[in-house]
């Protein structure tokens, strides 16, 4: 059941994938992304976050987080490494290359269409990549990103075939530019990207603290998945310290602890991120989605939004659509 609230929130955050380059390297060679803050307007326009995702589909190389940090791992061919944090990264032959970053073939049109080609290097010993990006909704409420580290990798070891079969599929689309083959190639960077987040929740520990580890506690992951499974009943924290078998005090010290926050604070948090989701996507009144989430009147709905999203609900919908409107 520890999936539930997971895929919850994937669903209201509107993960979306959109791959851009397909890029063939001889070594020596180093590509260097920027932080996604800066190409992330130019790649995915109106989205609040941007991920930024490679496919190992041949050969070697490295992957090195640029700031403090500064991890290096090195990927094979099946590997795959993500930076969910959207920091600025060098792909490489060899470790502690460093290149200029191409800011330009970031940037929209790209009228030869999806993913874009790219060569770098001349040496004979080559490696292939598959570059991609993810978008998702930060604000207001996102709780998946700030549990997810700098780095995050998937190593290949043959055995996972349907990962196998993903991966040969998606080399197949980027290779024979297919119509619709952007599009598939970005479904099948969110379920690379699912996948990735699950096997990282497999590895957390009894010393992690965040959201996912909470997801992953039998008790606490209990109490998010019902959350989650009824946020607009009247929920309090004695009726769900009964479900899930705790005291009050013991569930709001480890929901806090594991979460962050206490658990209805939480609940006000992500009852704002469906809201906005409503808000966004649908045709319902302010009054219907007052009533989906809990809240008796739109005007005590409409007061809670803005002290969570900083404008009025109103406000919010009328930019969000401006928004797509550009897309």
């Amino acid at each position: 059941m520890i999936d539930d609230a997971l895929s919850d929130v994937l669903r209201a955050v509107r993960l979306k994938g959109a791959v851009f380059f397909d890029v063939d390297a001889g070594a020596p060679w180093a590509a260097e992304a920027p932080a996604a803050c800066v190409v992330g307007p130019s790649i995915m326009p109106g989205v609040d976050h941007v991920i930024e995702y490679h496919v190992v589909a041949k050969g070697e190389c490295f992957a090195t987080l640029l700031g403090g940090a500064g991890e290096t791992v090195r990927l094979e061919a099946g590997d795959i490494v993500a930076f969910p944090q959207g920091d600025p990264h060098v792909m490489s032959s060899k470790p502690g290359m460093r290149a200029e970053p191409d800011i330009e073939s970031h940037c929209a049109p790209r009228p030869g269409g999806l993913p874009i080609p790219i060569r770098v290097g001349d040496g004979d010993v080559r490696a292939r990549l598959m570059c991609g990006f993810l978008g998702c909704d930060a604000r207001p409420f996102n709780p998946l990103i700030s549990a997810l580290p700098w780095m995050i990798r998937i190593q290949s070891n043959g055995d996972e075939e349907w990962m196998q079969r993903l991966l040969m599929f998606a080399k197949m689309e980027s290779a024979e530019r297919r119509a619709g083959g952007a599009s598939m190639l970005a479904r099948l960077g969110e379920i690379m990207f699912i996948d990735l987040v699950r096997r990282h929740l497999v590895g957390l520990t009894a010393e992690d603290a965040n959201w996912l580890a909470g997801l992953k506690d039998r008790q606490i992951g209990k109490a998010l998945n019902v959350l989650h499974a009824a946020p607009g009943e009247d929920w309090t924290l004695e009726r769900l310290a009964k479900e899930t078998g705790m005291s009050r005090s013991t569930l709001a010290e480890r929901f806090t602890h594991y979460v962050g926050r206490p658990p209805m604070q939480y609940l006000t948090l992500w009852r704002m991120q469906l809201a906005s989701e409503m808000l966004i996507d649908g045709d319902a009144s302010m009054a219907q989605i007052a009533s989906r989430i809990g809240y008796e009147s739109e005007a005590a709905f409409s007061r809670a939004f803005k002290r969570t999203a900083g404008v009025a609900p109103g406000e919010w919908r009328d930019a969000r659509a401006s928004w797509n409107r550009l897309l």
